[in-house]
């Protein structure tokens, strides 16, 4: 037998607009960060020439719950679609300049 069983967690209703909703691909990711922010740069590499799609600044603490929250869902995807290979290590690339 089992304990009682958890509430469901509230709905929230969260707008989202048009050109959001649509998604950006990409396929590689820059990381800085100060003391205060992390800045992750989310870029499509199309033939050689990296494109800006989106920028996320976020606090220290949001980053922490943003790592904790993907690693969980990897080891989710993972237990119902099997491991994720190791991916072979980027080509060495020149310094990307953001503008």
């Amino acid at each position: 037998m089992s304990g009682p069983a958890k509430p469901p967690a509230p709905s929230i209703p969260v707008k989202v607009r048009d050109e959001v909703a649509a998604g950006v691909y990409s396929n590689n990711m820059f990381v800085a960060h100060t003391r205060e922010e992390f800045v992750m740069d989310f870029l499509a590499n199309y033939m050689g020439q990296p494109v800006l799609n989106a920028r996320v600044v976020t606090s220290p603490g949001h980053m922490k719950r943003i790592v904790r929250a993907l690693a969980d869902n990897v080891a989710k995807y993972e237990a119902q679609f099997g491991p994720i290979p190791d991916p072979a290590p980027p080509k060495k690339a020149g310094k990307v300049v953001v503008n």
